[in-house]
């Protein structure tokens, strides 16, 4: 596949376009090239012309962050997997960053199913946190040190009162859909 990112299955179908807000402008980005939801919650989005994707996340601010929040971009050097204990720290688009650890690998999940809103659909193999996270976080970074863990699937909670959030794990989805992490060294 070319060059592009990882961020959940639920967020969109292979085929739909995704933007990016540059100022006060939504900026075409790319466009989902492999989504699976559920069972798996991962996708694939291939970036458009002019650009470039970079081993870094955006490390978007946010009060839970503690040392986490620099206001800049943060590198990533790899995908070592982190066991159960390790500190992480999640990079979401509406709650930014916040950090916690990891307490449990290979959950499943049961979430509102998307398609009725009335039953529930599962999705297997999430690495379990107390991490907070809110609705619009979906597809975020998860971090342990420079090392990509996975990218938020859902959760409960809030970053007010706390919660736990799940991630598929990032190894999973390279490997799966054949993808090579792009590192900032």
């Amino acid at each position: 596949m070319e060059g592009g990112f990882v961020s959940a299955g639920h967020c969109g179908d292979e085929g739909d376009a995704t933007a990016t807000e540059v100022g006060q402008e939504l900026v075409a980005q790319g466009q989902f090239q492999a989504s699976s939801f559920p069972g798996n919650d991962f996708s694939f989005v291939a970036t458009g012309d002019g650009i470039t994707p970079v081993g870094e996340v955006n490390s978007f601010g946010g009060e839970n962050a503690g040392a986490a929040d620099r206001g800049e971009p943060l590198p990533v050097a790899g995908s070592q997997e982190a066991v159960v204990g390790t500190s992480v720290c999640k990079f979401g688009s509406t709650t930014g960053a916040s950090c916690g650890e990891i307490q449990a690998l290979g959950v499943t999940v049961r979430f509102a199913d998307p398609e009725d809103g009335i039953g529930t659909v599962a999705v297997g193999g999430l690495i379990g946190t107390n991490v907070c996270a809110e609705p619009g976080d979906s597809g975020g970074s998860l971090l342990a040190g420079d090392q990509a863990q996975g990218v938020v699937s859902g959760g409960s909670g809030d970053c007010d009162q706390g919660g736990e959030t799940f991630f598929q794990p990032v190894n999973e989805i390279l490997e799966t859909l054949g993808l090579t992490l792009i590192t900032s060294s």
